[in-house]
């Protein structure tokens, strides 16, 4: 990860960045909204520890819920006295006003264990044994990207690829790297419109917090193939419900800096934090 990347991880108002993507009813980003957090940004990075009971509690992504506890009960294993008194209240507001199931249980555990070490290890191998396998399908399916790139593969076959791709890595993959894949498709050129036409209608069918975010991405995308966007608004507007597509509208003018969450709170508009 790049040092101005780090800079930003470590600065005193990414719990409040994180407060404001949960209003929206996001997932996380790092504070200049370029990317999601994924996993990897609590384990290599000192993360502020209110940054990281925020994300604990209200990540919409279970593994960066999961990962944000590592280094809260890592600090916890050394501490003892005033400051032990207090994260082990942080711990028990994270167990009770979580979004993520399994967040609440491994913060049990963790208080259970009396916030044992070795509790806080076997989270880290947990998570590695479920995202390992994850990451090496998704470097499966970018060799089948390579070979639609360069036309040893059709656009149907390909869809099916995408889809058992989908299917394998649900829960299991960052949401911030199934993001930036989908991403980086819909930005090739290389990559013809009727595939991403496909993809398109692909995620349609998504969960609406997923669908908002990766349509929303494509939409507020620099330089986006103009056919592309005037396919999408009218597939949106044709296939799905008007408050939902007000949603997207919102969260792509938000990531393209049309909009602040104070302007929409203002407005009135409907409540996007599904």
């Amino acid at each position: 990860m790049a040092s101005n990347d780090n800079t930003k991880l470590l600065k005193k108002d990414l719990a409040d960045h994180f407060l404001a993507c949960a209003k929206l009813g996001r997932y996380l980003t790092i504070e200049n909204d370029v990317r999601f957090f994924i996993t990897d940004d609590f384990i290599k990075n000192s993360i502020l520890h209110e940054a990281a009971a925020m994300a604990a509690i209200y990540s919409k992504d279970n593994l960066v819920a999961e990962a944000a506890l590592m280094p809260l009960g890592g600090t916890l294993s050394t501490m003892d006295g005033n400051g032990r008194e207090k994260y082990e209240r942080l711990f028990e507001l994270i167990k009770n006003e979580t979004l993520s199931d399994p967040v609440r249980a491994r913060a049990k555990n963790i208080i259970d264990s009396r916030f044992d070490f070795n509790e806080i290890r076997d989270l880290g191998a947990q998570l590695g044994s479920r995202i390992s396998p994850a990451r090496d399908r998704y470097k499966n399916f970018l060799t089948i990207i390579k070979k639609l790139i360069e036309n040893d593969i059709k656009s149907k076959p390909f869809i099916e690829e995408f889809r058992n791709f989908t299917d394998n890595v649900a829960g299991k993959l960052d949401f911030g790297i199934y993001s930036f894949c989908l991403d980086n498709m819909f930005k090739n050129i290389k990559i013809s419109k009727d595939v991403k036409k496909l993809l398109l209608i692909k995620l349609l069918s998504f969960p609406n917090l997923i669908r908002r975010e990766l349509l929303s991405n494509l939409l507020s995308q620099p330089n986006q193939e103009s056919e592309l966007i005037e396919f999408t608004n009218k597939t949106l507007n044709q296939q799905l419900n008007p408050e939902s597509v007000v949603e997207i509208i919102l969260l792509k003018d938000i990531k393209m800096r049309r909009l602040s969450m104070d302007v929409i709170n203002s407005l009135g508009q409907p409540n996007m934090a599904l």
